[in-house]
């Protein structure tokens, strides 16, 4: 079983902890963090941006990724949300083994 966790940014913790939550509630992902505040600097439609964000750590399955991304879409506020799958390459195996368990199959 392949494990990842995957980085999501959103405008703010009350809309990263819903994201998080309907993640969690739906099996998609075993655990979510919400990590509070970060500042963003990016190019968006030509211009120079910055903002302040909060970032999401869903950790997963990694074939749920597409699901878990395509879900985020539907209920994100971004027109394009941050969605970045990275994969767990070693740690804590029970651990790992508790992400699998938690996620649906």
């Amino acid at each position: 079983m392949e494990t990842c966790l995957v980085y999501i940014t959103a405008p703010n913790a009350a809309e990263a902890v819903a994201i998080g939550r309907d993640l969690v509630e739906r099996e998609l992902a075993a655990c979510a963090n919400v990590h509070s505040p970060i500042v963003s600097i990016y190019r968006w439609e030509g211009a120079i941006q910055e903002d302040s964000e909060v970032v999401l750590i869903a950790k997963t399955r990694h074939d749920l990724v597409d699901e878990l991304s395509a879900r985020v879409a539907d209920i994100h506020s971004y027109d394009c949300p941050c969605v970045a799958a990275l994969p767990i390459e070693g740690g804590h195996a029970p651990f790992l083994e508790w992400i699998g368990a938690e996620t649906r199959t």
